[in-house]
């Protein structure tokens, strides 16, 4: 008897070690599990731990087959399934990408305890195992209670049932790796720019652009101001219900991430009159407006959401009423959007264009090609003036990676990445080359004056040494003549940042460092040099006069 004591009174030692060893983010903004119920333990529907569990699978870092003591399965089998809504998407998010970010501990744990030669399982099943041993490490293996209208999924239900069987010597485990890497946090183990980035994520601030297309500045201003919401001078002042407005960008307004919920509450949400996005995602449509203010269509390449789609739809359609009230009869025709569809987005066309629909979107025109693929001399485009591109990068800029995933409806697989320490130099290599590739197609538009060049990293292999290896190519290169150069951003040229940069890198780069307050982004502008445009203005005017003059002919023939 007294043994037996000995021994329970040792697993509740082990069991209460784990009080702050938790995988998950406790200071996120959001809980990243479902509650069923306040008076009911923690945990996800099952539902949830295989979308999470196929993330990781997708995802997970695979070692060198000599190196790899688990295996689970090949990630060409993996189909990430759709989420019933999106808190349910944003547990399953969460819980596969702090799966990923203690990856090699969880594979300590299982091996040391010997759970793998117990309870032997197929490779396919191994991403559930330890999706679901991050979520029982972080409810202390407390048992779940499940609803009576949730589906259970034989599955979910055998995994869950081992591990906690096994549990004794999983905390055991847990109990080693902890005084072998003398940890007095499970966060310790982690990469210190990870900590960082989990600790900056803590502070962002909510950023929300007015939604023109749908209502007026005042209109916004005035709802605000009568749900009790006070404006104040700068970020520095948010507290409670108060908002500011950003100083890069006329139509973005700040506000604390606490007050999430009252804003939720005026209805500018639900009615789409505000938008909730990253400033990261903001900075270049707001760039946008004074090249568009010449005239001209612009052209969107690259990875973006409906949500950066529609914010470029209503800087152009702000710009052109403008033109119009100013009286600027000379151009009265409406600014276009068109906008590059990938491999990757053509299949959620039809949704993209319901999104765009409810955000009042009546200027753009979704293109089934792709930037590469696209013919400089396609019709469509005789009146472009403007290219925006956002080509995939690394995100390494980004401190809160699962909101900004999901919010921008970027590829799930990219959490692997963003859950290590570092970019690998292959995949850098992989990422500047595409990123040359597309720039320099973007460069070879004859009508086009000013190419608008975003992406949210922190390399320069990705931002300066792209630039400066295309702009390179470019002035040897004589097809794409008239040449390019570095131009000043106008966002740039009309504010003042805290972090002063050198007076050469402010003339030619805008740079946001990922803060407390906001993620990081650059951007660059690249514009057609002034005497040499002025002759290819002329050359295009010649050859829209051509075109719109042989079509009709053509089509007469045609009848």
């Amino acid at each position: 008897m007294v043994r037996k004591s000995g021994a329970v009174r040792r697993s509740q030692k082990q069991i209460s070690a784990l009080k702050h060893l938790s995988l998950l983010d406790r200071d996120s903004p959001e809980p990243p599990v479902i509650q069923i119920n306040p008076d009911e333990s923690p945990g996800c529907t099952d539902q949830v731990y295989l979308h999470a569990a196929a993330i990781f699978q997708s995802s997970h870092l695979e070692k060198p087959a000599a190196h790899r003591l688990i295996s689970y399965g090949k990630r060409s089998e993996v189909s990430i399934p759709d989420a019933q809504d999106e808190a349910s998407q944003r547990a399953a998010y969460q819980l596969a990408f702090n799966t990923l970010k203690y990856q090699q501990l969880l594979e300590d744990i299982l091996i040391d305890s010997c759970f793998c030669l117990s309870q032997p399982m197929p490779d396919s099943s191994m991403s559930l195992v330890v999706v679901l041993l991050t979520d029982l490490l972080d409810r202390k293996f407390l048992p779940r209670r499940q609803s009576t209208n949730q589906k259970a999924v034989k599955a979910v239900r055998e995994v869950e049932a081992c591990l906690l069987r096994f549990k004794t010597k999983l905390v055991a485990s847990l109990a080693r790796c902890r005084i072998k890497h003398e940890l007095l946090t499970l966060d310790r183990i982690l990469p210190e720019n990870i900590r960082h980035r989990q600790e900056r994520e803590t502070h962002l601030l909510l950023y929300t652009w007015i939604n023109t297309l749908l209502c007026s500045v005042e209109e916004v201003s005035e709802v605000l101001h009568t749900s009790g919401f006070v404006c104040v001078e700068s970020v520095g002042q948010l507290e409670g219900r108060t908002f500011c407005k950003d100083p890069h960008c006329l139509d973005l307004l700040v506000f604390p991430n606490s007050v999430k919920r009252e804003l939720s509450d005026t209805r500018l949400l639900s009615d789409y009159r505000l938008v909730i996005q990253d400033k990261s995602c903001c900075l270049g449509p707001c760039a946008l407006r004074p090249l568009l203010a010449a005239g001209g269509d612009v052209l969107m390449a690259g990875c973006f959401s409906a949500q950066t789609i529609a914010h470029v739809s209503a800087v152009a359609a702000s710009v052109s009423a403008h033109t119009l009230t100013e009286g600027h009869t000379a151009n009265t025709h409406s600014q276009m959007v068109f906008v590059c569809l990938g491999d990757g987005q053509q299949s959620h066309t039809e949704e993209l264009q319901k999104t765009l629909s409810k955000l009042g979107c009546k200027n753009v025109q979704l293109l089934s090609a792709s930037l590469e693929s696209l013919e400089v001399c396609d019709v469509r485009l005789l009146k472009l003036a403007v290219l925006f591109l956002m080509p995939a990068c690394s995100l390494s800029a980004v401190s809160n990676p699962v909101d900004y995933i999901m919010q921008e409806k970027r590829d799930p697989r990219l959490l692997l990445d963003l859950s290590q320490a570092s970019v690998s130099p292959e995949k850098l290599q992989t990422l500047a080359a595409q990123q040359r590739k597309e720039l320099q197609h973007a460069m070879h538009f004859p009508q086009v004056r000013a190419v608008l060049y975003s992406t949210c990293s922190v390399y320069s292999e990705e931002n300066e040494e792209v630039l400066q290896t295309v702009l390179s190519h470019t002035q040897e290169d004589p097809t794409t003549a008239p040449p390019y150069s570095l131009s000043c951003p106008a966002l740039l040229q009309d504010c003042s940042t805290e972090d002063e940069e050198s007076e050469e890198m402010k003339s030619r780069f805008f740079t946001l460092e990922p803060s407390d307050h906001n993620n990081g982004c650059f951007l660059a502008l690249l514009t057609r040099q002034f005497v040499m445009l002025f002759f290819w203005l002329k050359l295009k005017a010649c050859w829209e006069e051509f075109l719109w003059g042989f079509w009709p002919s053509v089509f007469a023939l045609i009848d």
